[in-house]
């Protein structure tokens, strides 16, 4: 069994057990950690959050074994759907640029639960400028911080800045914890067409989902207009 059907199977045994017990409330700790990659959960809560969907939602957990293990996935955001990924997975990024006929020197954001999931690539911030990124995250605002060389090209493209963001989408940022830092994000779709609003565009994109390791459960936020881009050190919005 490889590892896709593997992790299928794990969520349709998952799945039917929250069936069964009429509730996710209802479904033990014990149960959990007797499906084979449900593992350490509580080391993936985030401080002061109500962490019931992140623990026992087997989309999300299955979306996070695949991106550490290379694969691509679809998820929803604010106010499109998003395709995601390991970050340092040099091949997995390039896949998404390829899906999107994205060309690499044009970068892609990276997307968190936290500003302390950012903390390596913001040790040459002003703490004013720090300040300003925890006034406006968790929130649609993606920031252009200067990168040091701290992350690889295919993420930054040309640029000398890494456009960073803090997702206030409760399925983004138990994904982010769930997988343990920072993904790539970008709008599911093709160079030049609208994105996706629903997980049937996601479908129709991207051949049936053929193209896709997963796509996460879920809707998009109310927003209707993607985050606005500012870079940090000149203020220009750039999006």
């Amino acid at each position: 069994m490889n590892g896709y059907n593997y992790v299928q199977t794990n969520a349709k045994r998952l799945s039917h057990l929250m069936h069964r017990n009429k509730g996710v409330a209802r479904v033990t700790s014990k149960v959990l950690l007797s499906v084979p990659f449900v593992t350490k959960l509580s080391t993936w809560n985030t401080v002061g959050e109500p962490m019931l969907f992140q623990k026992y939602n087997p989309s999300i957990l299955i979306a996070a074994r695949i991106m550490r293990q290379g694969g691509v996935i679809a998820y929803p955001t604010e106010a499109v759907w998003g395709l995601g990924c390991s970050p340092s997975n040099k091949s997995a990024v390039h896949r998404i640029l390829s899906l999107k006929r994205r060309h690499v020197s044009k970068g892609v954001i990276l997307v968190a639960s936290s500003i302390d999931q950012f903390a390596p690539y913001l040790h040459h911030i002003t703490p004013e400028q720090r300040a300003i990124l925890s006034a406006s995250w968790p929130g649609p605002f993606t920031w252009l911080v200067p990168h040091h060389h701290l992350v690889p090209s295919w993420v930054s493209g040309d640029h000398e800045s890494v456009a960073l963001r803090v997702s206030e989408h409760p399925h983004v940022r138990y994904l982010c914890d769930a997988f343990g830092g920072p993904i790539v994000s970008t709008s599911a779709n093709t160079q030049g067409k609208p994105a996706a609003t629903q997980a049937w565009q996601v479908k129709r994109y991207f051949n049936q989902r053929s193209e896709l390791d997963w796509i996460v459960r879920g809707c998009v936020g109310k927003r209707t207009a993607p985050s606005t881009i500012t870079d940090l050190v000149t203020g220009e919005v750039v999006r």
